[in-house]
């Protein structure tokens, strides 16, 4: 990346100019150790994908861009989940179920969820945006940019990158940080898809500009405070593991 491109990158996600990390489906269920799709969790591993969606989430955290992670889940019963293609049809058959409540769907290591993330659940589709809280949530945020991150570059991530785009957002990508199957599909997509939509950048370059910020008296002015501004927050219940239960909403 030039330093030009290098400066227009660091003016978008600009901690105080209305930028959000989205984590995709970064749960123990998918990418841990006992995951349903074993395949997909060592592409994550393997890759470093994982882990640099952990040290992007760790520099949000110090820098105070909101993080939401989004988590694909299913009732025991199956109620309200979709079953209109074989993706739907052949999870529901696996041994390892993204059960709400369990184990499953709670955030995987050595991502760190803080109390002020955001955590929103979905029972249907494809999509974390689509029908779901997160669209609204960006929306009061102030939200402007939206970093994609996660797994899977097969289907989720694609997801949310179209329809952040189709909702008006711009879009940034770390290709390093999102992984799918095989291997070589992931820097495909980037590259024949997602860089026609989107930023593609690298987690290195994402945290650099965060590091060393560029701040404008006028532009910080413009963003009433940015995203993340001191609003009250109102918790969840949180599981054993310290990981936000439900939806974490910020008042």
């Amino acid at each position: 990346m030039d330093q030009r491109a290098r400066e227009r990158l660091g003016e978008r996600i600009r901690p105080d100019g209305g930028v959000v990390l989205l984590t995709v489906e970064c749960q123990q269920g998918v990418v841990g150790p006992d995951s349903a799709l074993p395949e997909l969790a060592v592409a994550a591993r393997a890759s470093g994908a994982l882990r640099n969606v952990a040290r992007l989430v760790a520099a949000a955290h110090r820098a105070d861009v909101q993080v939401i992670h989004a988590v694909a889940e299913r009732r025991p019963d199956g109620r309200g989940a979709n079953s209109n293609a074989r993706l739907f049809r052949a999870a529901a058959r696996l041994p390892v179920q993204q059960h709400s409540g369990s184990t499953a769907v709670r955030i995987a290591e050595p991502i760190e969820v803080a109390e002020e993330d955001l955590v929103v659940r979905r029972l249907h589709g494809l999509s974390p945006l689509a029908g779901t809280d997160v669209d609204p949530l960006l929306r009061n945020l102030g939200c402007r940019t939206l970093i994609v991150t996660g797994v899977s570059a097969n289907v989720a991530v694609p997801n949310a990158v179209f329809d952040a785009v189709n909702l008006g957002y711009t879009v940034v990508v770390p290709g390093d940080a999102i992984a799918g199957v095989p291997a070589d599909y992931t820097p495909a997509m980037i590259r024949h898809t997602l860089a026609l939509v989107a930023t593609i950048t690298t987690t290195d370059e994402i945290l650099a500009c965060w590091k060393f910020p560029r701040r404008s008296g006028s532009a910080a002015s413009a963003s009433g405070g940015g995203a993340t501004g001191s609003a009250g927050r109102t918790t969840g219940s949180a599981g054993s593991d310290g990981n936000p239960g439900g939806v974490v909403s910020r008042g």
